[in-house]
Order: C-alpha cells, then sequence, then structure tokens
C-alpha cells in the first residue's frame, strides 16, 4: 500500500462532482452532507486532543472515533494522543506527524515508537510522489505515516493559525477541530451534550472531514481528480 500524507483542511465546498443536500438548516456553522462515500479502511489516523474542559472535549473524541469506525477506520489505526490544553495542539501535531515519519522508516511495532523531541524534520515529499512510494514500499496500515491528523481543543486565534501552519508546512491533512465558543453552554451543544438544546456533535463532522480530506490528498497526489 503506497503511504500518503496530507493536511487537514476544513473546506465545506466540494468540486463539481460533489453533490450536496443542502437544507434549509445548513449554514455556514452546518456541516453539509454529501453524496460521495470515501472508504477509510486504509487509512491511519491521528486525533490529537486537549484535556481542558474534559466533559466537552471527551464527547467530541467520541463522536469523531465513532464517525472514523462508521467510515471503515480500522480501530488500531486510530490513535489518540491528548496534551494539557489547546496551545499544545501545534506543536503536538507537528511531532506526532514528525513521530509516524520515523515510526515507519523504523518499521517500528509500537505505536508512534520513535517519536521525541529532537525527531528531525523529514525531508519526505508529500504522498502521492515516487520518491515516497519508494521511501515505504511495504509499510502495513500500524506503521505507515498518518493520513490525516485531528486536533480537538477549546479556544483560539492562535491556535488556529498554528495548526494551519502545521498543515502547510507537512503536507499532512490536519482537521480543525477547535472550539470557538462563546459560553460553556455553547461549548457543550457544539458537543452533542448541551443542558437545554442537546445540540449537534461536531466531533463527528471532523472525522468525516478526516476521511474525505485524507483520501482525496491520496488521489491528488496520483493525479486524480
Amino acid at each position: 500500500m503506497r503511504p500518503t500524507r496530507g493536511r487537514l483542511l476544513l473546506l465545506n465546498s466540494g468540486n463539481a462532482s460533489t453533490n450536496y443536500n443542502r437544507t434549509m438548516g445548513d449554514t455556514v456553522k452546518n456541516f453539509p452532507q454529501f453524496t460521495d462515500k470515501f472508504d477509510g479502511s486504509s487509512l491511519r489516523i491521528a486525533i490529537v486532543h486537549a484535556r481542558w474542559n474534559k466533559s466537552v472535549i471527551d464527547a467530541l473524541v467520541s463522536g469523531a472515533v465513532a464517525k472514523l469506525k462508521e467510515s471503515g477506520v480500522k480501530e488500531q489505526n486510530i490513535v489518540l494522543q491528548p496534551v494539557p490544553g489547546s496551545f499544545e495542539l501545534p506543536l503536538a501535531c507537528q511531532r506526532v506527524i514528525a513521530g509516524s515519519l520515523v515510526q515507519a522508516g523504523a518499521s517500528a511495532t509500537d505505536l508512534l515508537g520513535g517519536l521525541g523531541i529532537n525527531t528531525p524534520r523529514s525531508a519526505t515529499p508529500v504522498a502521492g510522489s515516487a520518491a515516497a512510494a519508494t521511501t515505504f514500499p511495504s509499510l502495513t496500515p500500524h506503521n505507515r505515516p498518518f493520513d490525516a491528523v485531528i486536533a480537538i481543543g477549546y479556544i483560539c486565534e492562535s491556535v488556529s493559525h498554528a495548526l494551519m501552519r502545521v498543515q502547510l508546512d507537512s503536507g499532512v491533512p490536519v482537521i480543525f477541530g477547535v472550539l470557538t465558543a462563546l459560553t460553556e453552554e455553547q461549548a457543550l451543544e457544539r458537543a452533542g451534550i448541551g443542558r437545554v438544546n442537546k445540540g449537534h456533535n461536531h466531533g463527528e463532522d471532523w472525522g468525516a472531514a478526516a476521511v474525505e480530506m485524507a483520501s482525496r490528498v491520496r488521489r491528488w497526489g496520483e493525479g486524480k481528480f
């Protein structure tokens, strides 16, 4: 299986071949449903999440994991990595991506084997290139580089800018799962556990976005559109 690398983008616009079933309820903040199906069975996805605001984060992570499994991603290929808070997410995502490359190069058997703070940045080209295909010729899904990363937290603008930089620098999709709620109740509703209105668990949307973007990045890397 050819290893793929890519970044996670929260873009709700599709190409001409994507058919969206929009309803009157679809807004900028609602993730529109699409009819395209993406097979996640060969993907390896990392979820890097903050521990702060535990009830909200736990619900979002559970929603993302459930959607990944529903999309075919195998449980052993979903890697959870906790960090103290949202400000730690950008560095954690960067090092987790680098660690998966170290693991792939060393054919490590343990999840994220070889991950360390001094791991040098890999010069391996973006997935789908000939060099990437020859660098990791016989990887199994559990030790291949991550196809996408979901960053889940609860805070702010500086974190979003840093996560975008990680995505653009690494070529690995980084799904933006950082809530910018104005109140606690807003955060609870966006995790699907609101006290007044239950709301919708956005973690499910981020899981779907991870599978879609990882799949699209793989296709684009192979020159397929």
